[in-house]
């Protein structure tokens, strides 16, 4: 299984104490108490002033006698409406006031999150925040009266009991903590404590101290740091009280097992030299202390023996961060299941290629599929007249550092890794909805040897089938060959701020960003940090397991956003920054509370999943100045139910507020040592985002007429002079001419390995030939035997040149001499349409009736099933179809201007076998229909694509030009259907 490594020595000659900083409570104010009046003021007014004014002016609405039969016999007047209105203002009023003592019931009790009032969400809202008003200025007197400490539990709206949850340290950080912490030398001044604390002596029971949690202050909970810093003068000795506490029984029934996790209710054993005017000493009389507490504290005092006895480590709180590794499953026979990278022989040389973008399998991916979606968007737009113009349909070749860019993530990509993932974890939630059960909170995901290992912030039960409990209550694990058994689910992606960090051994960890209780800080140098900013930006804007979501982007990324205009945007600063984040964060506050949801993951797989509760990801490069880190500290608080998470840079290492810290190294390792993690981190330098930028910019489809051109990057001599050696027929099924069949089971490989070179006349790089042959991995004499037998198979033309060859940058090209007829038909509809064809109506006819000649389907027709997976990167299936139909048209342009009507529908039909949904082959064979004065005709091919149509209904051109062409189109329709 992966070890867990301590801190390198290299990273720190004194590792500091990387233990979340305590935000500082802003004292109450002028302004505060001012509020509170007016908030008292108001209620008094809604509460008194209301029935008083109704009474005097509107009198009791409701008539002194119960007679419906007279009531109905009466007139309606004004004074009818009038009663009615001030029957329904007593109505508001009646149910304000229970609005108002709920709130007030559950402050002084301190339950936590009051009950709803039926019909009465507003009404509840205002009455929460006035009672919160009210109060405010009440809970820094509690500090000093923990008798009654849990009047301010309910201020913030829709919070559940357990209000410290959202600030929970995750489960497996907190527990690498424990283990860490003794490593640091900041944490020695806390070790000398514990020892002096040990060395006195058994305690005196007189002396011992109590501290009572406090109820959460605004958007401030209190913390085993900042009670240390209070009463013990040192923030670093929170362990002490963590030590003295741990495991023992609370009164409400539950145990304090994460030194991250405190209730306001709880009461905490303080060590013997802990000082503060709250403190609760006992056995004294305490007369500030409600008998309740005396009480309570009593009966946890005799816990402490008991805890001490019962001792040892905390009953199992400690688990290791990595989940435990499954023997790997035996090889398949077949390319199914997840990628497995290459093994140590291929990954001994990259042939130049970006070894960043190699190791980042799910980012090369998203990356890869976003550009793909891009690039047919272009020539979508190019074939049917979009924005910029007629660009054509070839996109452009990329050259130097765009190339590598592209080959390593065609070599990197594990597409069918991510949509395993995406398949697993809407699974999950499909089958947790089925049974109503809550999404649980997912900190971390782990994929180790094709499993999947959720962590779990807190134990949620029992995972549903085929998921399986973990090493302990806080994994779910799912093998890989149950997770290839899901299907497509129409469920909204229950995790989608799952971003890849880096590998450890062989897992590769993926954080949940919007889960993290507080801030995550990365520091390091400015560089090292651009890098891993860059990687999580791109993987988050375009992975496969993901729906909607926003990525705001500060300081760093601006070239970045037109990987996914949709979801990433860019802000100058950090000003614009927390203005847009003050007001979203009041705005889902407001809407889960209106809602009645905790947090985003109950209400994501709700009737609103696929419109709300998407995630908002900030990430945030430049450091923030104290000011604006505590700001953005204090927006952090309660971010995670919210569904926002953020990514803040520093220099320093130190910001306020950080749950979670890490460090880059110049070395590219991810530090987090108080965590236990130290990983090879996934980065994206700045050459390779510069890259992978020019490769989306080039396939803009908003890009104008500069853009690819019709010019195909490869022409053919389609003259009797010109006749290959060797010719492939790829638009149908997949033939070969000029070549004997090689035998066994090489056949195969070898004839998939010419197609991929036919496809890309510019070279294809060995590694990319490899990787899409076997998407395994393949050792390097296996590929250099295989290239070796496909140039012998080849042969070599008259002058001894061999057809495969190699060019200046390793990459192997053909021959022209080898050629296949999508080059003819490029080169042919070319020749047509901007060579000879153009001076010569009959040489344009020809051409284009040779080029729809060679159309006998679609590309690789009979191709095997599970081989020739590469297509799904490629954008031929896109291109061929459009070519295809352009030549269609062409063609039956041609006919028409000599008013051959059938002769163009021919044309037609024969490119529509190729591009059935070519809306512009149906308009224009609608158009040459009516040229033969049919109305028969032209009805029944109406009729023909209503019925293709089906329930999604004609588009609107075609609707519009039926209209023009029968205007009786619907009615005759229906009349034959």
């Amino acid at each position: 299984m992966p070890r867990r490594r301590s801190p390198s020595p290299s990273s720190s000659t004194a590792p500091r104490n990387r233990t979340p900083q305590p935000v500082r409570v802003r004292r109450r104010s002028f302004g505060d108490f001012v509020k509170a009046f007016l908030a008292f003021v108001a209620l008094v007014a809604l509460l008194v002033g209301v029935p008083f004014a109704l009474a005097v002016t509107a009198g009791w609405p409701l008539p002194g006698t119960f007679e419906p039969m007279e009531w109905l016999k009466q007139d309606i007047s004004v004074q009818t409406f009038l009663s009615i209105l001030t029957f329904v203002v007593w109505l508001a009023w009646a149910q304000f006031t229970a609005c108002v003592l709920v709130e007030m019931k559950a402050a002084l009790s301190g339950v936590g999150v009051p009950g709803r009032m039926p019909g009465a969400g507003p009404s509840q809202l205002l009455a929460r925040q006035l009672v919160a008003a009210v109060l405010l200025v009440g809970a820094t007197a509690a500090s000093f009266t923990p008798g009654i400490g849990q009047l301010g539990q309910s201020l913030e709206g829709n919070q559940r009991p357990a209000v410290a949850a959202a600030q929970q340290t995750p489960g497996f950080f907190a527990q690498q903590q424990e283990q860490a912490a003794g490593t640091a030398a900041a944490l020695t001044e806390q070790a000398s404590h514990a020892e002096a604390a040990a060395s006195s002596g058994a305690k005196q029971r007189g002396d011992t101290k109590f501290y009572r949690i406090q109820p959460p202050e605004g958007r401030h909970h209190d913390s085993l740091w900042e009670i240390a810093e209070r009463h013990l003068g040192d923030g670093r000795r929170y362990k002490e009280i963590f030590e003295l506490n741990k495991d023992r029984t609370q009164p409400d029934g539950s145990k304090l097992s994460e030194a991250s996790l405190i209730r306001p209710g709880w009461i905490m054993e303080m060590p013997g030299d802990a000082r503060g005017g709250d403190l609760v000493e006992m056995p004294d009389e305490a007369p500030e202390v409600s008998p309740e507490v005396r009480q309570q504290i009593r009966d946890y005092d005799r816990t402490g023996e008991h805890a001490q006895d019962g001792g040892g480590s905390g009953g199992g709180a400690a688990h290791v961060s990595v989940p435990e590794q499954r023997p790997a499953p035996a090889p398949a026979n077949d390319d199914a299941g997840h990628r497995q990278h290459a093994t140590p022989a291929q990954d001994s040389s990259s042939f130049g290629l970006p070894e960043a973008l190699l190791a980042a399998p799910l980012l090369a991916a998203g990356l890869l599929g976003a550009l793909g979606h891009r690039r047919r968007q272009a020539l979508w737009q190019s074939a049917f007249g979009g924005i910029g113009g007629r660009r054509g349909m070839e996109p452009p070749t990329p050259t130097g550092d765009a190339l590598d860019v592209q080959d390593a993530l065609l070599v990197g990509a594990d597409p069918e890794g991510v949509r395993l993932l995406d398949r697993s974890l809407r699974g999950l939630a499909a089958s947790l909805a089925a049974e109503s059960r809550p999404l649980p909170t997912v900190y971390a995901a782990w994929l180790t040897g094709g499993d999947l290992h959720l962590q779990l912030a807190q134990p949620s039960g029992k995972p549903p089938a085929p998921w399986q409990p973990g090493q302990d209550q806080t994994f779910w694990t799912l093998a890989k060959d149950d997770a290839a058994r899901y299907e497509d689910v129409d469920t909204a992606a229950p995790y989608p701020g799952l971003v890849s960090l880096g590998t450890m051994d062989d897992s590769r960890l993926l954080l949940n960003l919007e889960s993290v209780p507080g801030i995550v800080s990365l520091s390091g140098a400015e560089a090292d940090r651009a890098a891993v900013f860059a990687s999580v930006a791109a993987e988050l804007a375009t992975n496969g397991w993901s729906d909607r979501m926003t990525i705001t982007l500060v300081g760093f990324g601006e070239d970045l956003t037109p990987l996914a205009p949709s979801r990433l945007r860019h802000l100058d600063g950090i000003e614009a920054l927390i203005e847009t984040m003050e007001a979203e964060t009041r705005q889902r506050r407001g809407a889960l509370g209106a809602a009645g949801h905790d947090s985003v993951l109950t209400g994501r797989t709700g009737p609103a999943q696929h419109t709300r509760w998407a995630p908002h990801l900030v990430l945030l490069a430049a450091e923030p100045s104290a000011e604006d880190a505590v700001t953005l500290a204090e927006l952090a608080a309660d971010a995670s139910r919210l569904g926002i998470g953020y990514l803040v840079g520093t220099g320093s290492g130190e910001l306020p507020g950080a749950a979670w810290e890490m460090e880059i190294t110049g070395d590219g390792r991810l530090l987090a040592p108080l965590l236990g993690l130290e990983l090879d981190a996934q980065l994206l330098p700045a050459a390779q985002q510069r890259a992978v930028a020019e490769l989306f910019s080039d396939a803009d489809p908003e890009r104008g007429p500069d853009g690819p051109g019709d010019t195909p990057p490869f022409l053919v001599d389609i003259s009797e002079q010109g006749r290959p050696a060797v010719y492939a027929r790829l638009v149908g099924p997949y033939e070969i001419i000029g070549l004997d069949t090689p035998d066994g089971e090489r056949s195969a490989l070898l004839h998939e390995a010419l197609a991929l070179l036919l496809l890309h006349r510019e070279g294809v790089h060995p590694r990319v030939l490899s990787s899409a042959l076997w998407p395994r991995g393949v050792t390097d004499d296996v590929r250099e035997a295989l290239i070796e037998r496909l140039r012998a198979w080849l042969g070599t033309d008259p002058d001894g040149t061999p057809r495969l060859g190699t060019d200046s940058t390793g990459r192997l090209t053909l021959a022209k001499s080898v050629v296949s007829d999508l080059d003819v038909l490029r080169s042919l509809y070319h020749e047509a349409t901007q060579g000879r064809g153009v001076d010569s109506r009959a040489v344009r006819g020809r051409l284009l009736t040779d080029a729809l000649v060679l159309v006998r389907g679609p590309l690789l027709a009979d191709r095997p099933e599970g081989r020739y997976r590469w297509l799904t990167h490629e954008i031929v299936d896109a291109q061929l179809p459009l070519l295809v139909a352009d030549t269609g048209l062409a063609l039956s342009e041609f006919h028409l201007e000599k008013n051959r009507a059938e002769k163009a529908i021919e044309a037609l039909n024969a490119a529509l076998r190729t591009a059935p949904a070519d809306e512009r082959l149906w308009n224009e064979l609608l158009r040459a229909t009516h040229a033969l004065d049919d109305p028969a005709r032209l009805t029944a091919l109406a009729a023909d694509l209503v019925g293709r149509a089906g329930a999604r209904g004609l588009p609107p051109r075609t609707e519009a030009l039926l209209d023009e062409l029968l205007p009786t189109w619907r009615d005759t329709v229906a009349a034959a259907g």
